[in-house]
């Protein structure tokens, strides 16, 4: 019994992959803000064109 729970406490296999899914958490999470702050300042543009547009149509 004592050879197993040493075996247990010894095993890192498992460190690994919990690394792994932290880091595609945190990358997942990055590309969520980029995606958010680009598609805030997009419609700012397309907003600022329309209002352009329409001005200079007459309407």
């Amino acid at each position: 019994m004592r050879k197993v729970l040493a075996h247990l406490l010894r095993d890192e296999s498992g460190a690994t992959a919990i690394e792994y899914g932290l880091i595609a958490a945190l990358i997942s999470v990055v590309i969520i803000a980029a995606i958010t702050a680009v598609g805030t300042q997009l419609s700012t543009t397309f907003n600022t064109i329309s209002t352009k547009l329409s001005t200079a149509n007459g309407n």
